[in-house]
């Protein structure tokens, strides 16, 4: 198998949304969704594992974790997925069929993609692609802006087309951004979502500590792809931060 999903914790829940968010324009997806599992104290579940993927493993408060993993938190009956390394082109259908076998398995509500769009002059517009059409009037009410003709990539892109041809509901929420790493936009499309999750959740730190999540973030996402391209240093190019 080219890509597994490893389970290493079965919470309990009931109807999750599953939120995903993979590197793409402006890392919004994983800034957003890395940020919300941090701040609701979400216990690690599990991750993915490829033969294909780089053999790296990130750090964070001294535990050594994949890259690509998954959050629950029981409480707020919800799954974070997010990836702090690009998957390769050839794991992007692999990987969205294994989200949407994990929603289906776990009888999630929906599944929710964070991702951004290319822009020069980003608007306060948050753009949406559903996999139904009963989601984009939905969504049409609840003052999001749908999408009606373009084209979305990576793994959100593949992941609302499959769950557009499966009928599993999902929306891609999506903000301009002119930045190659945007807090700002991703606390905004934060506070734009979760109020359809029922979440209270403070951004402003993510905010008001841009240029620190940002240089942090380059510094890790530099790191991986210094040890991708040449893994056989590793041992002198640990990756501490």
């Amino acid at each position: 198998m080219t890509l597994s999903l490893r389970i290493v914790d079965k919470p309990k829940l009931q109807n999750p949304i599953i939120i995903e968010g993979f590197p793409g324009i402006g890392m919004i997806g994983t800034i957003a969704s890395s940020y919300l599992a941090e701040k609701l104290e979400m216990k690690l579940i599990g991750y993915f594992a490829s033969p294909h993927f780089p053999p790296i493993a990130a750090i964070h408060d001294y535990i050594p974790v994949s890259p690509a993993r998954i959050y629950a938190s029981e409480e707020h009956d919800l799954v974070v997925i997010f990836s702090e390394l690009v998957i390769p082109a050839q794991l992007v259908i692999p990987l969205s069929e294994q989200i949407i076998n994990f929603a289906e398995k776990n009888n999630a509500k929906a599944i929710y993609s964070y991702a951004g769009i290319a822009s020069q002059t980003p608007d306060d517009k948050t753009y949406v692609i559903t996999s139904t059409k009963k989601l984009a009037e939905d969504m049409r009410k609840r003052k999001f802006e749908p999408v009606k003709e373009g084209a979305t990539q990576g793994v959100s892109g593949v992941l609302i087309a499959e769950c557009a041809a499966a009928k599993f509901p999902a929306v891609n929420f999506m903000v301009q951004t002119a930045a190659p790493l945007d807090p700002r936009a991703a606390a905004k499309l934060l506070d734009k979502t979760l109020g359809l999750l029922d979440i209270q959740l403070d951004t402003r730190p993510l905010v008001q500590e841009a240029e620190k999540v940002e240089s942090k973030l380059k510094e890790a996402m530099d790191k991986m792809k210094q040890m991708h391209s040449d893994y056989s240093k590793m041992q002198t190019n640990p990756m501490y931060g």
